[in-house]
This record gives C-alpha cells, sequence and structure tokens, in this order.
C-alpha cells in the first residue's frame, strides 16, 4: 500500500523548485523548546557517484543498509560506506572507546557549528591528482574530528574553566538546519533546509522562513547555448540569482559560479531531468606545499627561516603563481561575484585567507561581506567534482523520519544538556559479566591460533569449548568481528579453508563497516578458498551472493592452474637462465678480445710484433689482484724491504 506522500518524494527535492503540494502546505517545524540531539537527524551526504550530478538526480531504491553504532539507515552500500568515513562515525567511535553513548547527527552538527574549517581526508576520487592526497591529509590535526576532541579535552579540565567560558559562548549555538513539516508528507516526516542558504535577514525572521522559500522558488531554464565550433559559453550577465562558490588549500584552488534556476534537459533513456546551470568554472593547482611533512612553504619559512633548496625555491615560486592566478580569475568574475546572492568559501590557513582576501589593490572579496558563507558540513580537496558535490549538498532538502516519544524522553526534565557533550567526570564502566569474560578470553586465544595458522589447534578449540561458528569477538572489532573475517583479512587461506569446510563458519556474515569476509581477502589463493568451498559445500550451502563469493571452482582446477604456473615459472626461468649464461660468455668473449688487442702491438699495415712483456707495475698489480688491502700492504712493504737489501749489498761489493 502506497504511503501518503510518496509520490512527492519519488525525486531528491530542490529547495528552490518545490512541488506545488509540498509549498502550499510547508510550516515552519519550532525548536525553541527541544534540545538539540532532539532535531531530527540529517540524512548522509551523497555519496561520489552522485556528487556530479544534478542537485535533483532521481534514484532508485536499493537494498536497505544501516550502521549500528550511528543508528542511521542508508539505501545503499555505498552510501553507508561515505558515512563510515565520515566525522560523525569517527566521533562516535571515540564516544564508544569512552564508554560514552554515541550522538545524533543533529547534534553533531550542533558539536561543530561553530568549527568553520573541516578536512576529512584526502579525497577518495579517481582523478589523476590522487599521488597528492597527502598534501590536505598531512594537515589532519586541523580536521573537524580532531579540532572537536581537542575542544572538549579543554572544556574537561579543570584549569581551563575561564578558556572554556569564552569557547561556549561562540557562535550562534543555533542547529545548521531549518525544519519544515508538511501535512502532505508521511507522519512524523521532516523537511530540513540549510541555515546557511538564506541572507541575515531572513534567519532572524524565522517565523516567516517558509513564506521566504515560497519566495525564493524558481522556474525552469532552458540551458545557454554554446557556440557551433564547441566549447564552454561565455559568462553573462543576465543568469538570474545564482552563488559563488570556492575552494582553496593544499595548493589546491577551485572555484564555480552556479545559477540557481534548474535547467531541463533530457537522460538517455528519453525522460526530462532537471540539473544544475554552471555558468562558469576554473581549477588550478600549485606544487605549494611540502611533501610528507605537510604544511605551506611561507609557513615552514616564517616558523624556521627561509630554506635554501630548489625544492623551497619552486614552492615559493608557485605560491606566487597561484596567488596571481586565483587573483586574475576574481578580477575576470568581478561583476557575477559582485551580483550573486551568497558565497560559499573554504579557505584552509592564513596564506590562503590573504591569497582571496588581501589586502591588495582591487580586491573582490572581502571580510565583512555578509554574503559569506562557510561549508556547513566537511569538504574534501578543491576540485570541480567535490564543489558540484557542495551545492548539491546545500540546496537539497534533506528528509527525517523521527518518532515523537524519542522526542518526549529526550526533552524529560532529567535528560542531560546537550551543551555539555562530554560530562565532567568519567561514568564508572559497568562490571563485565560472566559470559563476557568467558567470551574475551576465546577471543584471545582464537586469535593467538588464527594468526600463527594452527588449523588442528583451531578446529579442536572450537570444538572442545563448545564455539559455534558464527562467534563474534569481545570486545566487538570493528573491521574483523568474527574468526573467519580475520583469516581472511590475514591471508591465511588454509585457515579460511579449515572454517568453512570442517567448521561451518558463516561467510555472509558483515562487519560494522559492511564488509564480508570474502571482501577482507588480500590474495588470491584466499580468494580461491572462498571458491573452492562453494564448490565442495553446493549453492544451497550458503547464499554466496549476498557473500560476495564469485562463481563455484573445484580444487582439481586450482591445483592445475599451479601446476600450469608452476611449469611455466619453471620454463621461463630456465630461458633466463640460459639467456644469462649466453649474455656472459658473450662478455667474456669481447672481453679476451679486448685484451689481446691491448696487448699486441701493431707496426704498419697488418704487421704486429710479439705480446709486449709485461712491466713491472703490471706486474705488481696482476699479483696484487683479489686481495685483501692489508694483504696488498703487507706485500708491498716485504718487496720494498728486499728492494733496500740488495742495495745495501750492491754497496757493499763495491
Amino acid at each position: 500500500m502506497a504511503q501518503k506522500g510518496e509520490h512527492l518524494l519519488q525525486k531528491p527535492l530542490y529547495v528552490f523548485d518545490l512541488p506545488d503540494e509540498i509549498l502550499a502546505t510547508l510550516t515552519f517545524k519550532n525548536q525553541s523548546n527541544q534540545t538539540t540531539a532532539a532535531s531530527p537527524p540529517r540524512l548522509p551526504t551523497p555519496s561520489n557517484e552522485t556528487a556530479d550530478k544534478s542537485d535533483v538526480e532521481e534514484g532508485a531504491p536499493a537494498k536497505a543498509t544501516s550502521c549500528n553504532l550511528c543508528g542511521l539507515s542508508f539505501a545503499s552500500v555505498t552510501e553507508q560506506r561515505n558515512h563510515v568515513r565520515s566525522d560523525l562515525h569517527g566521533y562516535n567511535l571515540k564516544q564508544k572507546m569512552k564508554g560514552l553513548k554515541p550522538v545524533g547527527e543533529a547534534e553533531f552538527e550542533k558539536l561543530i557549528g561553530e568549527l568553520d574549517e573541516s578536512i576529512s581526508g584526502s579525497e577518495s576520487s579517481e582523478s589523476e591528482e590522487d599521488e597528492d592526497d597527502n598534501e590536505d591529509g598531512n594537515r589532519a590535526k586541523e580536521s573537524t574530528l580532531s579540532a572537536l576532541l581537542k575542544k572538549q579535552a579543554k572544556i574537561s579540565h579543570p584549569e581551563l574553566d575561564e578558556f572554556t567560558s569564552k569557547k561556549r559562548h561562540r557562535g550562534s549555538g543555533k542547529s545548521p538546519l531549518f525544519w519544515f513539516t508538511s501535512p502532505s508528507l508521511p507522519e512524523n516526516m521532516s523537511l530540513g533546509v540549510y541555515r546557511a542558504i538564506f541572507s541575515d535577514a531572513e534567519q532572524d525572521e524565522e517565523s516567516h522562513i517558509a513564506d521566504t522559500i515560497r519566495n525564493k522558488q524558481l522556474s525552469l531554464t532552458q540551458p545557454p547555448k554554446v557556440k557551433a565550433e564547441g566549447g564552454v559559453p561565455l559568462p553573462r550577465t543576465d543568469i538570474g540569482p545564482h552563488y559563488f562558490l570556492c575552494m582553496i588549500g593544499g595548493g589546491h584552488f577551485a572555484a564555480m559560479i552556479v545559477a540557481l534556476a534548474p535547467k531541463m534537459g533530457k537522460k538517455n533513456t528519453g525522460a526530462d531531468e532537471r540539473s544544475a546551470t554552471v555558468v562558469a568554472h576554473k581549477t588550478f593547482h600549485r606544487y605549494t606545499t611540502r611533501r610528507k611533512q605537510g604544511g605551506s612553504q611561507s609557513a615552514n619559512d616564517a616558523s624556521k627561516g627561509a630554506a635554501h633548496s630548489a625544492g623551497s625555491s619552486l614552492r615559493r615560486y608557485n605560491e606566487a603563481a597561484l596567488t596571481n592566478e586565483v587573483r586574475e580569475l576574481l578580477k575576470d568574475w568581478k561583476s557575477m561575484i559582485d551580483t550573486a546572492d551568497l558565497l560559499f568559501i573554504r579557505a584552509t590557513g592564513s596564506t590562503n585567507r590573504r591569497t582571496l582576501f588581501g589586502p591588495y589593490e582591487g580586491q573582490v572579496l572581502r571580510n565583512n561581506d555578509s554574503r559569506n558563507r562557510g561549508f556547513p558540513f566537511s569538504t574534501r580537496r578543491a576540485t570541480q567534482k567535490e564543489l558540484m558535490r557542495a551545492f548539491v549538498e546545500l540546496t537539497r532538502v534533506k528528509t527525517s523520519t523521527i518518532d515523537e516519544a524519542a522526542l518526549a524522553t529526550l526533552n524529560a526534565p532529567n535528560t542531560a544538556p546537550s551543551s555539555t557533550p562530554l560530562p565532567s567526570k568519567s561514568p564508572k564502566p559497568p562490571k563485565p559479566s560472566k559470559e563476557d569474560e568467558e567470551a574475551a578470553l576465546h577471543t584471545s586465544q582464537l586469535t593467538s591460533i588464527i594468526k600463527r595458522s594452527k588449523i588442528p589447534a583451531l578446529l579442536n578449540y572450537l570444538n572442545s569449548n563448545n564455539i559455534p561458528p558464527a562467534f563474534t569477538f569481545v570486545p566487538p572489532n570493528y573491521h574483523t568481528p568474527t574468526p573467519l573475517h580475520l583469516a581472511a583479512s590475514l591471508n591465511a587461506a588454509p585457515v579460511v579453508t579449515a572454517l568453512l569446510t570442517k567448521a561451518g563458519a558463516d561467510p555472509t556474515i558483515m562487519s560494522d563497516d559492511a564488509r564480508t569476509p570474502f571482501s577482507l581477502a588480500g590474495d588470491r589463493s584466499t580468494r580461491d578458498a572462498f571458491r573452492v568451498a562453494r564448490s565442495e559445500l553446493g549453492e544451497g550451502a550458503w547464499d554466496w551472493g549476498k557473500a560476495g563469493v564469485p562463481f563455484a571452482l573445484s580444487k582439481a582446477k586450482v591445483e592445475k592452474r599451479e601446476q600450469r604456473e608452476k611449469t611455466e615459472k619453471a620454463e621461463a626461468d630456465k630461458a633466463e637462465a640460459e639467456r644469462r649464461k649466453a649474455e656472459m660468455e658473450r662478455l667474456r668473449k669481447e672481453s679476451e678480445a679486448e685484451e689481446a688487442k691491448r696487448r699486441e702491438q701493431k707496426v704498419g699495415k697488418g704487421k704486429t710484433l710479439g705480446v709486449l712483456e709485461k712491466t713491472g707495475a703490471e706486474k705488481r698489480e696482476e699479483e696484487g689482484r683479489g686481495l685483501s688491502p692489508e694483504v696488498r700492504a703487507r706485500l708491498e712493504r716485504e718487496r720494498r724491504a728486499r728492494a733496500a737489501e740488495e742495495r745495501i749489498r750492491r754497496l757493499q761489493g763495491n
């Protein structure tokens, strides 16, 4: 049975082109009396595969996956993996290690609300710039997660009360999202819109924010025409409402002008599709950061003094060149930047902020511009793809379903205030039960046995202690929760075979990061162990498709392939040995020929004298060849002593 409003949510909702049915009934959800934790959680950021597409791209439902730690569900494994790499998931892991409860995504956004910059690591892209990942990744110490943990560590320190009191009052302390409801949607469903896309005056009028959204609706536009010879259309002045987005850091710069009015195009299937209109875009990259050390050259010069290496000179030149290129681009785009509704800028470090905000003659961007905005979510390396992902995230309406009973519990008087995410005194961890202690002992023993590949001992331990094949390690291991996961990650093929065929281990169990044991195998022999087990156990033993194991492979075929490869390797080694032998023989003959030629003295045309007699120096060199320096020195001393004795005898004889 179709749920109410399901047809309205078949496609992602674009904040500037909402359906009339939602607009007519949109109501602002007042959260002034609710705790931050009670705010509906934000859906995960769109995955990289869809980041460069339009903000209103049609998506197909997929098999549901979830994160038990954060309490979130996802439409696909890709979105779940993106969540695993997020700062929220990392923060909740730290909370769990400290014995504290994980936080919701809305509460996490509250905690990082005053942290303007974020680098969650290098982008896992397939671009040609992947080799430069360390440039931004080396500054992980300034990431959102580490900055938040440092801040909370200072807050919990008793000597820093005065400092932390100032930090608590910094920032607006408001949720980064406005939440709305509509009777056209399913019950308990809320729609979220980023606060950052509204002007300061519009944010102050929260009671009229729904009317503001209605006034911001834009009609579809035709995409700009491209010249017959091809290329990108030149920037126009009549582009309507638009945003300027800019990122700079680690020698990477990316900027984009995006019109807010969506354009209508055609999919490959012929269906209509709305997409964003990119008016202009540009990216620069210069080698400015110190490889494997992090930080810009100018920052290193300021702290340690100017270096005089060739690399440092090149980095200084590139920093100046990048600054000139960026400022020239901003000058060329000045008319579009001046008319932009909002300016979303991410500049990491004082050097990059000076590049954009100067002061310098003819500067375009200014620090005191009320249109300036930071990105209210984690961003990656500055690329055109990342800018489009950020625009999609900013303008896509978030949907969330929340349990009102849970809200009432969170709003109860005994609920701890969300403004103090870490208590002043850590709670005493509960005493482990007898079952947990026994499971921890089994975990220690099994881990040791598997790492040493002791198959008989492993099977005997499982049988004698009545340990089920689906045993889960205690404490829970995030990546390798079961013995089969651990054996696969260690590339222990014989252990994998024994666990599957003799112990009856389940290959479909997933870890907390949605990985099956097969996906952890790092070499072919371990992967073949799964395929051989599939052949021996049969197709009905497990859901091999869910386990990610390819088609079955018999043990005979594996042995035949290994024998063939062994024979081919032996033949190749034999051919290589023969080639080396022939090459050594050729070199020996050439060396003998050159030696004979050197010892012959040619006179006239074709006439030669006999082989020349060796000189004394040549004889001494030949005698000392192959001897150690100490032995050669001793022989030389003896030779000189004999020569001296001979001279004395001759003098006495005269």
